[in-house]
């Protein structure tokens, strides 16, 4: 009777360990996410701040849509920086190892899918500032529309690119534990 009451201790032991390295792991991922979002509501309050002051005194068009554009574009910015920042905040943070290996690869495809976004938004920006050969009126309006898409998508790239690295790199430490465990139970 009492090696079963040592063996099932040393097993809630065993349990109660890897909960708190799950329950860690998903604390740590939680606190990426949020100082993700606190930066990209930081570049769009920055980018309001000096866009709107740079909209409203331009001294050419091309410049007045470059400013307007990044307002404009920001604003999506902010509107994911607000929400994103919350939902991470209230995450579940109890997930087992299951749940929480398809949260941590849902959240890394998430910004591979957006960098690949961003690429477009890039080239958006350059078909736009080409454009002003076949629609003269338009000519600065499609530069400073471009120009905007090109430093916001470039930014973008950065930021996705980024937060896909630091994702992949905080998942090996999952990847890790489970290569071990593995050798553990084999062994």
């Amino acid at each position: 009777m009492n090696k079963y009451i040592v063996l099932y201790t040393l097993l809630a032991i065993s349990l109660t360990g890897k909960a708190q390295t799950l329950l860690s792991f998903n604390t740590e991922r939680q606190q990426i996410d949020q100082q993700l979002m606190i930066g990209l509501g930081t570049w769009a309050v920055g980018n309001f701040a000096l866009s709107g002051y740079g909209w409203a005194t331009a001294a050419n068009a091309q410049d007045k849509y470059f400013h307007q554009m990044n307002v404009m574009w920001n604003t999506v910015n902010l509107g994911l920086a607000v929400p994103g920042y919350f939902r991470a905040k209230n995450a579940n943070l109890g997930l087992n190892e299951a749940q929480t290996w398809e949260a941590q690869q849902k959240t890394q495809r998430i910004f591979l899918i957006n960098s690949a976004l961003d690429l477009g938004y890039m080239a958006s920006g350059f078909v736009l500032k080409q454009q002003n050969s076949t629609n003269p009126n338009k000519e600065a309006q499609l530069k400073g529309y471009g120009n905007s898409l090109l430093l916001q998508g470039g930014f973008l790239l950065l930021f996705d690119l980024s937060a896909y690295w630091i994702h992949q790199h905080h998942g090996y430490v999952l990847q890790k534990a489970n290569a071990s465990n593995l050798k553990l139970s084999t062994s």
